[in-house]
């Protein structure tokens, strides 16, 4: 069996490298989407609490006029 050389080693480890970095780059994007998919329903959340809030407030108002 013939004798890697020193070229095929260090490409061998620089595709590894590559590699292993790509696939945290993935991990970081998917995680990045998922935070802001979270952060919109979130967002989404507040809205209705401040028009539920802004509705109680009127009535209370005019309860109390």
């Amino acid at each position: 069996m013939a004798k890697k050389s020193k070229l095929t080693q260090v490409a061998v480890r620089i595709g590894t490298a590559v590699g292993k970095a790509d696939k945290q780059a993935h991990k970081f994007a998917k995680a990045g989407s998922l935070a802001k998919k979270e952060l919109d329903d979130i967002a989404k959340q507040v809205d209705a609490l401040k028009r539920q809030l802004q509705k109680t407030t009127k009535k209370l108002r005019s309860a109390l006029s």
